[in-house]
């Protein structure tokens, strides 16, 4: 009989270590002919990883470098970058500060000059210089409607692009003659380039026209200056920045269909593009588990179902968690009483939403456990708590930071 919890953990620990950046930055950076003047910018949760595997394949060649992350992501120094730790997923003073470091050494570049620029996710809170006439208590209100609201991350992008004096290619425009060489992990489904980070090196795909669906799909509050700034264009076309993209949320399923076949599971990767809501597709991967469990699927047992993407979640309550916490805990009551299902998700930047948590893990035992604890699954999701749910009864994974961000993934492991 297979001990399903310790598979989980070793997928899980692969998953991670195999889709680290280091390996990935330098192969693009090997494509590059780099000139002598290299002036390097990171952005994201992966910032002071990607910084440091550039810094150590470019030595002198970085003459000057900015890198900016997350609280608690950096790992050290850097020779010849500054480290700067920001608000994520809303934007504070010294993500503002940080980013004005950054304008002030891409100023007076030259043709003979080049920008390397490393994004990941998490960018686009980490890298910001508001509009005028738009303060950063404005800025960060609206993301956190935004983030409760539901919004995904093309439309909460699609917003903040046009509050930005940086993002949606203007970084670009600020950076010429100079040209920018952009090595991205992606956190985004589909890879669209202009919604990474928010592209600040990228033409912008995005219109007017859309931003304001946007606005009018969630009910968003706006100032009169915001109405005025989310009618202008944003640019179209650059000349000046070339882009590879070196990992994504596909390398992720691919990794955890490997490790899982070496574990004896049959792999069944669903899709790389979940994007629905977290509770709908704990309820989802659930009843998948059970038809499994019961032999009505097509899926092979011993079965590992894999999908891979990004969720949201409406908030309703006070609660703390994240989405995958409550992915997680959503699929507790379908998969109850049965004795030969696991279910995990986990984000790989090693957090989930404001928490030290990567994800969750359940079974079939999670709801009477929660029951004999006297919690009320109905309850604890209704108040978006999964957190201290998943805590009760030891089913929070803790990762810490990974120094990657490239989506999210769910496994149903089915003996």
């Amino acid at each position: 009989m297979k001990d399903m919890h310790h598979d989980a953990k070793i997928i899980i620990n692969n998953v991670l270590a195999e889709n680290m950046p280091q390996a990935a930055v330098v192969k693009a950076l090997q494509d590059y002919n780099f000139g002598a003047r290299v002036h390097l910018v990171a952005i994201g949760k992966a910032a002071w990883t990607m910084a440091n595997a550039a810094s150590e394949f470019l030595g002198d060649k970085v003459i000057k470098g900015i890198a900016i992350t997350k609280y608690d992501h950096a790992n050290g120094e850097i020779p010849n970058v500054t480290i700067y730790e920001a608000g994520h997923p809303v934007p504070d003073a010294n993500t503002v500060s940080a980013t004005q470091q950054v304008l002030a050494m891409v100023a007076d570049l030259s043709a003979d000059d080049e920008v390397l620029f490393l994004v990941s996710g998490g960018g686009s809170a980490l890298f910001e210089a508001p509009q005028d006439g738009v303060s950063l208590d404005e800025l960060a209100a609206l993301t956190g409607q935004m983030l409760a609201s539901g919004a995904d991350i093309v439309e909460m992008n699609m917003i903040r692009k046009r509050l930005s004096r940086v993002k949606a290619g203007r970084f670009a425009e600020i950076c010429a003659p100079a040209k920018i060489f952009a090595v991205v992990l992606s956190d985004v489904l589909g890879d669209r380039l202009d919604t990474i980070a928010s592209r600040p090196d990228a033409p912008d795909m995005s219109t007017a026209e859309d931003s304001i669906a946007v606005v009018n799909k969630y009910n968003l509050q706006q100032t009169t200056r915001q109405q005025e700034l989310l009618m202008l264009e944003t640019p179209k076309q650059l000349d000046n920045a070339e882009t590879v993209i070196t990992g994504s949320v596909r390398s992720l399923c691919d990794t955890a269909a490997k490790s899982a076949k070496e574990l004896g599971y049959n792999p069944y990767v669903l899709t790389t593009t979940l994007g629905c809501e977290a509770a709908e597709a704990g309820r989802f991967l659930a009843a998948i588990a059970s038809c499994v469990a019961n032999g009505r699927t097509a899926f092979t047992r011993p079965a590992a179902i894999i999908a891979g993407g990004e969720t949201v979640v409406n908030l309703k309550g006070s609660g703390k968690g994240g989405r995958n916490q409550e992915l997680t805990l959503s699929a507790a009551t379908g998969i109850s009483g049965l004795a030969d299902v696991v279910l995990f998700a986990l984000g790989s930047d090693g957090t989930d939403g404001p928490t030290d948590a990567a994800g969750g893990i359940v079974d079939g035992h999670t709801l009477s456990r929660l029951k004999e604890k006297g919690l009320n699954i109905d309850e604890i999701l209704n108040n978006n708590d999964a957190y201290h749910g998943l805590q009760a009864i030891d089913g929070l994974i803790i990762t810490g930071p990974t120094g990657t961000n490239v989506n999210d993934v769910a496994v149903v492991l089915v003996e």
